[in-house]
């Protein structure tokens, strides 16, 4: 399936905001309802949007940490890695979990309620891990805004 210049203004509303209307998305892409309503159901069957979320207030929850930890491994067996990979599945408080490349094999991303949260989550579940050589972790003082997502997905729509 193509994506045009009409689909990327349903993914761009549907992204920014996933409760409009059909009827809000379709005079936004100068469509029927019935005609946006075939499109938003065609990206949906395509895979192009796999579902709809609200975003929480991550601080306005309690969670006012984000911690992001580099994990080497000793030893990079799909095996073993498929062990940590289920072990970091089980682990509240891990939102991302990432296998790159450099130096480090994985690299986290959690929420924490506060330092004494993320000492707990080190102590109880990341310092148990299977096959863990090194963890390093960083604190994150200010998430800068950047290139939203949509735009690196589906470019500009003008």
């Amino acid at each position: 399936m193509h994506i045009d210049k009409i689909d990327r203004k349903i993914l761009r509303a549907l992204a920014l905001n996933g409760r409009a209307s059909v009827s809000d998305i379709a005079a936004l892409a100068g469509l029927s309802q019935s005609a946006c309503t075939r499109r938003i159901q065609a990206l949906e069957s395509s895979g192009r949007i796999t579902g709809y979320a609200a975003r929480l207030g991550r601080r306005a929850l309690g969670f006012r940490l984000v911690a992001l930890v580099d994990i080497s491994l000793n030893t990079q067996v799909e095996e073993d890695l498929a062990a940590f990979e289920r072990a970091i599945a089980e682990i509240d408080g891990v939102i991302e979990c990432a296998l790159v490349s450099g130096a480090q094999d994985y690299r986290l991303k959690l929420l924490c309620r506060d330092l004494d949260d993320y000492e707990r989550l080190h102590r109880e579940h990341l310092g148990r891990l299977p096959n863990v050589v090194t963890i390093s972790s960083s604190f994150v003082l200010r998430e800068v805004p950047t290139r939203k997502e949509v735009d690196a997905l589906i470019g500009d729509v003008g």
